[in-house]
């Protein structure tokens, strides 16, 4: 039995679905709303990449990867991930996300982070839950403080960016212990009225 099984998450009018190959379409529509994919530091594929995107997140022995749909239509959103699953210290960290322009800074993100934190402390018992980002990605990284996630530091010269140059990477995590204190955080950023 995985650590990780799959599992369908639904809040606020947003479903996790497993990825599946079904999303392509769906997915590639997502990242051309923005063109999302020449930023310089995030994972969006390239249009024409999609279904190798997609192969490479279902083949990943450590990773599993949602879909982030809107929950009346179907609609392909854009993905996140559990990766780096550690089932012997429960830890997983929660990446390769990224939404359609048009979702970005609306309660997709807070209310996705809500499902995949509930699910990671809640239902696997996770210790630990991880994100780690590229140093040049602020907007990811402010997105993580936003959580409450605490700054666990930085690796320097860690991975390859997509125009080959090497990135250093941000860590960050959360402990169940803080579990309770952010659940009540984003709920509130949830409720409260968007202006």
């Amino acid at each position: 039995m995985a650590f990780v099984e799959p599992v369908t998450l639904k809040a606020r009018g947003i479903a996790l679905v497993p990825l599946a190959l079904a999303h392509e379409e769906g997915l590639r529509a997502a990242a051309a709303d923005g063109e999302l994919w020449k930023l310089r530091v995030t994972s969006v594929p390239e249009p024409e990449n999609t279904r190798a995107y997609i192969e490479t997140a279902l083949e990943t022995a450590d990773r599993f990867a949602f879909a982030v749909t809107d929950e009346a239509t179907g609609t392909v959103l854009g993905t996140t991930s559990f990766h780096d699953i550690l089932p012997a210290v429960k830890r997983v960290e929660i990446g390769y996300t990224w939404y359609a322009a048009r979702c970005q800074r609306t309660h997709v993100n807070t209310t996705c982070k809500l499902l995949l934190l509930g699910h990671a402390f809640d239902a696997l018992g996770c210790n630990v839950v991880g994100w780690r980002t590229d140093n040049f990605n602020f907007a990811s990284q402010r997105a993580i403080e936003r959580l409450g996630a605490k700054k666990d530091g930085v690796i320097r010269g860690h991975a390859m960016r997509r125009d080959g140059t090497i990135r250093d990477t941000v860590m960050y995590s959360l402990r169940s212990g803080e579990w309770p204190e952010v659940k009540a955080q984003l709920l509130y950023l949830l409720d409260k009225p968007r202006g």
